[in-house]
């Protein structure tokens, strides 16, 4: 038998590889995701999973908490509202316990969601490294471009979760590349930005 030379993985494979364990800790079967909020020195700073607020039940226990979503292009989409998600209880456990994340880098399954997105902008996460596309992510595109926050796509492919229901109403919803959105909009994409390895 050779010996292979042991090959190292990169420190956003390393923390990307963190998110299915951490995920595993999730109370909500759509979609068991895990995040990681790293600081300087590649520390890491908090974990995050999608469950309910502390002395709730779990989606898991009870059931899921459905409310439909009306978009701008007049599709509908189901989304469970008894959870928290992983981007969010990441934050909020550095809030709790009154750590900054300015300037952190936060690992995510999938590129977050618009309120997840603003959240991460408002507290000054600087880069967002996501392993996979979601489904109705255009907006938080634009919003970490606009914010200057740099977002890293390792995969082009939209994450899948389970009961995914992108429409309610059966029109398909249009899926656009990240090019695709800033072209619409007449800007340039800077690879600094936004980049997708």
């Amino acid at each position: 038998m050779e010996n292979q030379k042991h090959v190292r993985p990169s420190w956003d494979d390393y923390f990307l590889n963190l998110l299915e364990p951490i995920g595993s800790r999730g109370s909500c079967d759509r979609g068991r995701s895990g995040a990681v909020i790293v600081g300087s020195g590649h520390t890491i700073i908090a974990t995050g999973y999608v469950g309910a607020a502390p002395g709730q039940p779990h989606c898991d226990e009870v059931g899921h908490m459905m409310n439909t979503v009306i978009h701008e292009d007049g599709t509908q989409s189901q989304h469970c509202v008894r959870t928290l998600h992983a981007e969010e209880n990441a934050i909020l456990q550095c809030a709790k316990d009154g750590i900054s994340v300015a300037g952190s880098t936060i690992y995510t399954k999938m590129v977050p969601c618009y309120n997840c997105a603003m959240r991460i902008v408002r507290v000054g996460i600087k880069r967002v490294v996501a392993t996979k596309r979601y489904h109705s992510d255009q907006l938080s595109v634009k919003l970490f471009r606009d914010a200057e926050v740099n977002l890293v796509v390792m995969d082009n492919a939209v994450e899948e979760y389970k009961n995914q229901s992108n429409t309610v109403n059966d029109t398909p919803k249009e899926f656009k590349s990240i090019k695709e959105i800033f072209v619409e909009q007449g800007k340039t994409i800077d690879v600094n930005k936004i980049e997708q390895a």
